[in-house]
């Protein structure tokens, strides 16, 4: 979710005392327009309180249409975990971008670095308690502090440190999920029943309850933080590696088309089964003791989805319709953390008790459908913003933290 001001591909041989500040790279920009995207798509679920109502069959409440079965269950099966694991990467990748600009003005890298992770603590930690209780932005901030000590590691090494993260990962989440699989009798689904109305009343009440609501869910997100950590770390080290690397960036060659169609159909094909095994036990029609077990498959096949659909999109930006596609993600991509911020602020508007406390009363169809609407507006406003400034209105802030004490780079 960086913003700093990109390079371009002939960078990597360009001594940096003489690299000029060239244009951003429209790819990233665009790739994390997209993950905006999924990221507000998977969120809403949890915000409207349809993941509280689903389950085992359950699909988005008693009273749930076809439509919202079938809207429920398709961005479960191709949303949830890998949008943030795109996210992720990128966030990897812009770390690079970031060092790069560190350089160019010959400023010290980690002061600035651990400036920017804090300014990013804090907003998340504000963003926690007064929006939505499953920010990543204080997830990223902790665990960037990973990148910043390994910064130094060549990009090979970095590479073999992100498959052995993911393994061990790997291996711990399956013996979870044989563990449930052997042992989860369904006995505790009263219980979730009774945390789920305790939500529900408090997300409905005054925007104090909705507060302490999102207070009390700081353990459940602690939880989370341990189940995805491993996870985003090892996004970030192949991020990191990408952007070591240059693989965003630069002009379609025959060997970077194979590559990315390499990636592309293999990840397809080892992704999207364990996408529909995740909506199978997450909405139907699994029961509710293969729930957990189908969601740990389809979180270890995640990261084969989101590469698919970079590569994916990638290839299509090179096409004269997936440029203008670029162009019209970028300016979103530009100022994501903004855009992040204020999809929290809308979805509390409509679904806490800040505004129309719709939490668990909307259909998963209609309240798709709205965040589609909200995210067109969003690249429409997007792009006027982007075409009359550099920066969005959070990214200024955080840039003024980055560099504090320090005149900005012009150009």
């Amino acid at each position: 979710m960086k913003r700093p001001e990109t390079i371009g591909p002939t960078a990597a041989i360009e001594p940096a005392a003489v690299r000029p500040r060239l244009h951003r790279i429209v790819e990233v920009d665009a790739l994390r327009g997209f993950a905006l995207c999924g990221i507000f798509l998977a969120n809403v679920l949890v915000m409207s309180g349809l993941d509280g109502l689903s389950g085992g069959g359950g699909s988005a409440g008693p009273t749930a249409s076809g439509l919202d079965q079938v809207a429920h269950w398709l961005v479960v099966a191709l949303v949830q975990t890998k949008f943030y694991l795109l996210f992720s990467f990128l966030f990897g990748y812009s770390f690079t971008l970031q060092m790069d600009a560190a350089e160019r003005d010959g400023a010290p890298f980690a002061p600035r670095m651990l400036r920017r992770l804090l300014g990013l603590f804090v907003l998340g930690a504000l963003h926690a308690v007064l929006l939505y209780p499953g920010d990543i932005l204080t997830t990223y901030a902790l665990l960037g502090l990973i990148l910043l000590a390994a910064r130094a590691v060549d990009p090979a090494g970095m590479w073999r440190a992100a498959l052995r993260v993911y393994g061990v990962v790997a291996a711990l989440y399956l013996l979870l999920g044989a563990a449930v699989a052997l042992v989860d009798t369904g006995e505790g689904d009263e219980g979730l029943a009774a945390s789920a109305t305790e939500l529900a009343t408090a997300y409905r009440g005054g925007p104090a309850d909705a507060v302490r609501a999102n207070m009390d869910a700081w353990s459940d997100i602690l939880v989370g933080l341990l189940m995805m950590g491993g996870m985003v770390v090892a996004a970030f080290l192949a991020g990191f590696v990408a952007g070591r690397r240059r693989l965003l960036a630069g002009a379609g060659t025959p060997e970077r088309t194979a590559r990315l169609r390499r990636i592309c159909l293999w990840g397809l094909a080892v992704g999207l089964p364990g996408g529909v095994l995740m909506a199978a036990g997450a909405v139907g029609p699994l029961g509710a003791r293969w729930e957990i077990p189908a969601f740990i498959l389809g979180m270890l096949t995640a990261p084969a989805l989101s590469a698919a659909y970079a590569s994916g999109l990638l290839l299509w930006f090179t096409t004269p319709r997936g440029a203008r596609l670029a162009a019209r993600l970028a300016p979103a991509g530009r100022m994501a953390l903004t855009n992040y911020l204020a999809q929290s602020l809308v979805m509390a508007l409509v679904f806490t008790g800040y505004g129309a406390a719709l939490y668990g009363r909307a259909g998963a169809a209609a309240v798709l459908g709205g965040t589609l609407l909200f995210y067109g507006f969003q690249l429409a406003a997007s792009a006027w913003l982007m075409s009359r400034h550099r920066l969005g209105p959070v990214e200024r802030l955080l840039r003024a933290v980055t560099l504090w004490g320090r005149p900005a780079p012009r150009g």
